[in-house]
């Protein structure tokens, strides 16, 4: 489905349905008011009608704003791909409206269908935007092309992250997900790529990752991918837990809690998908991007609880259980990021933990780190985004959870409470004393992927991290 911005009015432009929001105070003095009251259509928010005689389709929203847009716009591609219409037109809601409204039509309209043998294309093919806003009046053209190219880009790398993180374990293993970095570094000449592979990691002390990843046939690797434009203003340095596939290790997950599990790798591909859109924004912003790609098995050769791993950085850490994976891959990436490149801020993303999920839900991201400035920023990006975002507090209590009788550090806390925050302290540990203030972590681990539609987000992985994290380098250039 392509999305056509048009230079002309929406009356003059010839499509097979139109898309009309609609708020309850419109509603009331509507034209076709006793029609749609027939059909039970009242104007509430995600409330969805089509009438066919009129070659309308109208969708009920509280008001034109970004999160009433999105949400009833993916409820009526769906209407939609459901119908033989091939074509369908919309106005403008508000300049700021538009990449809310791409969102709800573009991600909300997503299906991954690589593995059907029959898929089934929507007979939609084509939307296209005109000039005018609802009400008639001409908005200004460059502004809107403006608008609509960066909301595509986006919108485009949030897909992109979503079919990585689809693919199944089979095929997207830790080499493949590094000639999809490599791939990706070929797209534009401000982007590089650089692969650590098993051996390498073992030199440099990242024995962490390479304990994590070495009883699979699919050794672990580091990507390294750099966005390096001219004239730069920030740099900064994303982290991406990449495992392509978890069964727990040796600490094995029960077989329900394995399936969807090819899912534990969305940190690492939403790093990826990050990337993808800066790169195709020209954003003035270095950008290095780290993924600890690995696979945890298990074999004669796996990890075992009462190991003692040294990582990159020296510390020791006693293992207490093998499914406490993601952290370990992340503490040698973390300190690889940090030798690697001074930078101004440093993210991690990471589907660490199910407490993150017991905490705040399944919608919602959980974000840690100790500037509450930072915290703050990155909160109106995500509010701005459409992204969920809640924050979990440190405390030195739940610090001392993480003693180990024989090692600097354990890998899990000794209770069973606070899981979340004790996993980002454990990460705290790997963090230089200079970055302290400038590191945010992000457990995505409840809204990376679902099995129940919600908001934009339908079956599957939703690229939870790329839009507010897009949103976030595009604030920082505007002070």
């Amino acid at each position: 489905m392509t999305m056509n911005l048009q230079n002309q009015a929406f009356n003059k432009i010839e499509a097979d349905i139109s898309i009309c929001f609609m708020t309850e105070t419109l509603f009331e003095n509507h034209h076709d008011k006793t029609l749609l009251e027939r059909s039970g259509f009242e104007a509430k928010q995600d409330q969805v009608t089509i009438l066919h005689e009129k070659a309308i389709i109208f969708c009920g929203v509280e008001a034109f704003d970004n999160t009433s847009l999105r949400s009833v716009a993916a409820l009526a591609i769906k209407a939609l791909h459901a119908t033989n219409y091939t074509s369908a037109k919309v106005a403008q809601y508000g300049l700021e409206n538009i990449q809310a409204v791409y969102e709800g039509l573009i991600l909300g309209g997503y299906e991954y269908v690589f593995y059907k043998s029959e898929p089934k294309a929507p007979k939609l093919q084509e939307i296209l935007f005109s000039n005018d806003n609802f009400e008639g009046n001409e908005q200004n053209f460059i502004q809107l092309q403006n608008a609509s190219n960066t909301a595509l880009a986006i919108c485009n790398a949030t897909n992109f992250t979503r079919d990585l993180v689809n693919t199944a374990p089979q095929e997207m293993y830790p080499e493949a997900l590094a000639d999809v970095a490599l791939d990706l570094a070929e797209t534009s000449e401000d982007l590089s790529c650089t692969v650590i592979e098993y051996d390498e990691l073992l030199e440099q002390g990242m024995n962490a990752i390479a304990a994590v990843g070495r009883a699979s046939i699919h050794k672990p690797n580091l990507i390294h991918l750099a966005y390096t434009p001219k004239n730069a203003t920030h740099t900064i340095s994303l982290v991406g837990k990449g495992l392509t596939y978890d069964s727990g290790g040796l600490s094995l997950k029960p077989a329900a809690s394995m399936v969807t599990m090819k899912m534990d790798k969305a940190g690492g591909c939403a790093v990826l998908g990050i990337m993808k859109a800066i790169s195709e924004l020209k954003l003035p912003i270095t950008v290095n991007a780290f993924v600890g790609a690995a696979e945890n098995m298990v074999d004669g050769s796996a990890y075992k609880p009462d190991d003692v791993l040294v990582a990159k950085n020296g510390k020791t850490i006693e293992v207490r259980n093998t499914d406490a994976e993601g952290r370990l891959v992340l503490a040698d990436v973390l300190c690889y990021a940090q030798e690697q490149v001074k930078s101004d801020f440093i993210f991690d993303y990471a589907t660490l933990t199910g407490a993150c999920m017991v905490a705040l839900g399944p919608y919602t991201t959980g974000m840690m780190g100790h500037s509450s400035k930072l915290k703050h920023q990155f909160f109106a990006a995500a509010d701005r985004s459409g992204e969920l975002v809640g924050t979990l507090p440190f405390n030195p209590h739940l610090k001392k959870l993480l003693k180990s009788g024989i090692a600097d550090i354990s890998n899990i806390g000794s209770k069973p409470y606070g899981g979340a925050i004790t996993a980002a302290l454990f990460l705290d540990n790997f963090i230089e004393e200079d970055m302290k203030e400038k590191w945010l972590h992000f457990d995505i681990a409840g809204p990376a992927y679902t099995e129940s539609a919600w908001d934009c987000n339908p079956f599957g992985s939703t690229g939870a991290g790329v839009r507010m994290s897009v949103n976030f380098m595009q604030r920082l250039l505007e002070k």
